[in-house]
């Protein structure tokens, strides 16, 4: 939640802090971007989600826990194969991916790109078509681009010369020529966080544009004649809300493609322009529905294409956390309450940083709210904060919490669909939360709770 909900409720804290902090609030409040689509407050002010509270998911599966609305998930797919109709969607499996998401995206008739083996190894085992599968990554191993070609996959996107020619020679020793993409570093600076921005020439990813490398890959391809360009791609970053820097970026990939025209006769068929489009992790977000994100691409790709006179080629997009961002919550229990010196006050949860890492990393945002109850107690400006022997150990830097907060309270905060479970870790030997998928009601399991047996299994010293 963030104070410029509406709400008859003020807050102690006068002039001090951003605008938001000065504003009436009222701590009961749903805001409907933040939360899953099915979220509700029942009559006694419970959270609830797909038809189940939120008590009755912590009584069976503990805290914390990672919470799944599927009609939620299902119904983003939906909202993006609507606005993409004429385009390949694929899910950046990245943000978040299991066994059961694989099977709902498959479903939903999406595509998944994947960056590892092992999430490959996780796709093929739910049983994802390997012609829908597309493979990423900077320094996929021989063994990975093996498992790729043996399994079918329908395209790998290509990021170095040493990439060339590794698959280059498993393919002619297979006699198979795999659809192939060149991964463009176009050197659009994107509005995000520096180490989730991917476009810029000083990172890892890709070839460079403006120093020629990218024109200088998609020859050496089509001179070589083993794998099969299908197209350019191009990904700016993550959690972006500007559609400039996607303007940019298909402006320089179709001059690319125009160029290889020009040297080649070749046009190529294909154009991936990545994913990164943001979701509200606060109010202070405003995500651009899919509908109003196709409109704006393919009037790029199109005016581009004129300009260049190109065919216009077959569009991909990659969204991830679009996705699985807004479908997830995860459900804490607070343990300690604790006020510094009138300073701070400091909400004291059972996770943390170990499942989800961006508040640290990223210095990202969140929201909260107490889940398991309503309350009539004025706002207090909190700090929720987890159980890690670490000081930055904050999983939602300010939020309005009920003065009246305290140990054995639900605290829910919204948007951690996307690299929280992904990105989680055993930092303090914690195991890792379940994921639960609610759905009319009912909730079932579809990544287990981590056990202390689990960690121990691994240390053979």
């Amino acid at each position: 939640m963030r104070a410029h909900e509406a709400g008859a409720l003020h807050s102690d804290i006068g002039n001090r802090g951003p605008a938001w902090l000065r504003t009436p609030v009222d701590v009961n409040a749903l805001v409907p971007q933040l939360w899953p689509r099915t979220a509700t407050r029942a009559a006694d002010g419970a959270l609830a989600v797909g038809g189940l509270g939120v008590r009755e998911i912590a009584a069976e599966f503990g805290t914390p826990v990672y919470v799944l609305d599927e009609d939620d998930l299902r119904s983003r797919c939906r909202d993006f194969r609507a606005a993409f109709a004429a385009a390949d969607v694929y899910y950046a499996g990245k943000a978040f991916l299991c066994r059961a998401v694989v099977r709902m995206i498959a479903e939903e008739g999406l595509h998944l790109d994947v960056c590892t083996g092992g999430e490959l190894a996780t796709a093929l085992s739910a049983g994802m078509p390997p012609e829908r599968i597309g493979f990423h990554g900077n320094n996929k191993s021989v063994a990975e681009l093996t498992r790729a070609l043996d399994a079918g996959v329908g395209r790998i996107v290509l990021d170095s010369f040493t990439e060339i020619d590794r698959l280059t020679a498993l393919a002619r020793e297979r006699g198979v020529r795999p659809g192939v993409l060149i991964r463009v570093t176009v050197g659009v600076e994107a509005h995000t966080h520096e180490f989730i921005a991917t476009a810029h020439e000083d990172q890892k990813f890709g070839f460079s544009l403006a120093g020629g490398a990218a024109a200088a890959a998609a020859f050496k391809v089509l001179d070589e004649g083993v794998l099969d360009l299908r197209g350019l791609h191009s990904h700016i970053g993550s959690q972006i809300f500007d559609a400039n820097g996607f303007e940019v970026s298909a402006r320089r990939v179709l001059a690319l493609q125009a160029q290889i025209r020009d040297a080649r006769g070749v046009e190529l068929p294909e154009l991936d322009l990545g994913g990164g489009f943001g979701i509200a992790y606060t109010t202070q977000d405003d995500p651009s529905a899919p509908q109003e994100l196709a409109k704006r691409l393919r009037k790029i790709v199109d005016g581009e294409c004129a300009a260049e006179r190109l065919a216009v080629p077959h569009l991909s997009i990659e969204p991830g956390r679009a996705i699985v961002g807004p479908a997830v919550f995860t459900l804490y229990e607070v343990g300690t309450v604790k006020d510094v010196d009138g300073i701070r006050t400091y909400v004291s949860v059972d996770g943390g940083m170990s499942d989800n890492i961006r508040t640290a990393l990223y210095d990202a945002s969140y929201s909260a709210t107490l889940a398991s109850r309503a309350s009539t107690a004025q706002p207090l400006l909190a700090r929720v904060v987890g159980k890690h022997c670490e000081s930055g150990d904050i999983v939602v830097k300010d939020e309005f919490l009920p003065a009246d907060v305290q140990p054995g309270d639900l605290v829910a905060v919204p948007g951690t669909g996307a690299y929280c479970r992904s990105m989680a870790s055993n930092y303090n030997h914690v195991p890792r939360p379940p994921v639960v998928a609610v759905r009319d009601g009912r909730a079932r399991l579809i990544v287990r709770r981590e056990t202390e047996e689990d960690l121990l299994a691994l240390d053979v010293g």
